[in-house]
């Protein structure tokens, strides 16, 4: 079979194939998922290939799906075009999947097994760099925290994110020039983390200590505390009594890239009686309890929750090719940092698409979603104000073209040519709404 890229409207590349053996060679139920596909494998035919693959693991049929995962294989290239990197590692989640069914001889053209890449702190600040995937959240969030605290002299926030207090340095520094003074800082964070990308080769009070020695040479007086309490069975057990809440001290609850880690399937024994159906309500619930003087959700746009391989595939591959594309824009094809940058997002791919329950740790939800969560646990939405958006407008211009941001309600959207990738969104409480809190103009 011979393949060569082309261009097509969208930016995203195409395969035209120009040997129609694939239909020979496969069942004929094969040849309608190949229909209209032959002479342009693009993104969408890739999809639908996939697609096909997905719904015959669902029915049991596996001598499908390893002819379709055959084609796959002829299409895949861990050094092609981003369709075709990102469907490497697709196909190596449906094989990690069908192989626990039944034993798959296949010779896969992709990377090496996956290794869990533990990172020093200049290499975190690498990967948190590269893209704004991280930093826009860092950035709006640092800018609606700092206006709904600016009159208290004591804050403490609670923070839950998979990136390792990288968020915090910015804001100490900002609170260090606040005009009346800064105020005394806590941050306390859980015990329990995702074993997600980023992995830091660094102990969790190791970043205590290094944050607390950065926000004294600020002379802003600070506290780093561990919640021990929670436990990777239960992340989201919040027992008040062990932060020594304050009366006179602003508490943020900061939730980056952290929600869809929770799970949001109903409970087996749930009663009906009950408004928390699943762990996540459970989790926004405890938090509300806390009266935060304001909540921040950052997450990923996008809708891998549901319980349908084929519905996960179809979201997943219209969602990551983003950060495939973003990489090609300024990365060569052998660079090693987008290499690891690709692996830690195919990590996550084998583990939406290759595993099922409390195996499957990832089940993100659309920012639309979230909200409704929010809402139904008693928040209000706060919008960001225009000091919010002109921060995050500099931040991207210091990015590849291709990076956007727009408002879709009261959330600040980050974009790649024009599709939605990461939202921010802010929360308050009934109680607060009479208060100083305003983050909006």
């Amino acid at each position: 079979m011979r393949a060569e890229l082309r261009g097509n409207n969208n930016g995203r590349s195409c395969i035209s194939v120009h040997n129609s053996t694939l239909l020979n060679t496969a069942h004929g139920s094969l040849s309608g998922a190949l229909k209209g596909c032959l002479g342009s494998l693009d993104g969408g035919c890739i999809e639908k290939l996939l697609v096909h693959c997905g719904g015959a693991l669902e029915s049991h049929d596996v001598t499908l799906a390893q002819q379709v995962m055959w084609v796959l294989n002829n299409v895949a290239s861990p050094v092609g075009d981003p369709n075709q990197r990102l469907t490497c590692w697709f196909l190596r989640a449906l094989i990690s999947r069908v192989s626990r069914v039944c034993p798959t001889p296949m010779n896969f053209n992709g990377s090496s097994a996956l290794e869990r890449r533990l990172m020093s702190l200049t290499e975190l600040t690498r990967y948190v760099d590269l893209i704004p995937w991280h930093r826009f959240g860092f950035c709006a969030a640092n800018t609606a925290i700092y206006k709904a605290i600016e009159r208290y002299p004591k804050v403490h926030i609670l923070d839950f994110s998979i990136s390792h207090c990288m968020q915090w340095p910015t804001l100490i520094d900002a609170l260090s020039k606040r005009p009346q003074g800064p105020p005394s800082l806590r941050i306390t964070v859980p015990s329990f983390r995702p074993q997600v990308p980023p992995l830091l080769d660094l102990p969790t009070q190791e970043i205590g200590l290094r944050l607390a020695k950065f926000a004294h040479s600020k002379n802003i007086p600070f506290q780093f505390n561990v919640m021990d309490h929670i436990s990777p069975n239960k992340p989201i057990s919040i027992d008040p009594s062990s932060l020594n809440l304050q009366q006179d001290e602003a508490l943020v609850i900061n939730c980056q890239h952290w929600l869809r880690y929770l799970s949001n399937e109903p409970h087996e024994n749930k009663n009906d009686n009950n408004n928390s159906c699943s762990p996540r309500d459970d989790f926004i619930s405890a938090t509300k309890c806390l009266n935060p003087q304001i909540v921040v959700v950052v997450d990923e746009d996008a809708d891998t929750s549901s319980p349908s391989l084929t519905s996960r595939i179809t979201a997943s591959f219209n969602y990551l090719w983003i950060p495939f594309d973003a990489l090609e824009t300024f990365l060569l094809k052998d660079s090693m940092q987008r290499l690891e940058y690709e692996a830690d997002i195919g990590q996550r791919i084998e583990n939406i698409i290759g595993f099922e329950g409390c195996q499957r740790m990832e089940r993100s939800e659309s920012c639309g979603k979230v909200s409704e969560r929010m809402r139904n646990g008693g928040y209000l939405s706060a919008s960001f104000c225009e000091e919010a958006t002109a921060e995050v407008k500099a931040l991207l211009a210091e990015q590849a073209n291709g990076w956007g941001m727009k408002r879709e309600g009261d959330a600040l959207v980050l974009t790649w040519k024009g599709h939605n990738s990461v939202f921010v969104t802010a929360w308050i409480t009934n109680k607060r709404t009479n208060t100083c809190l305003d983050i909006s103009q």
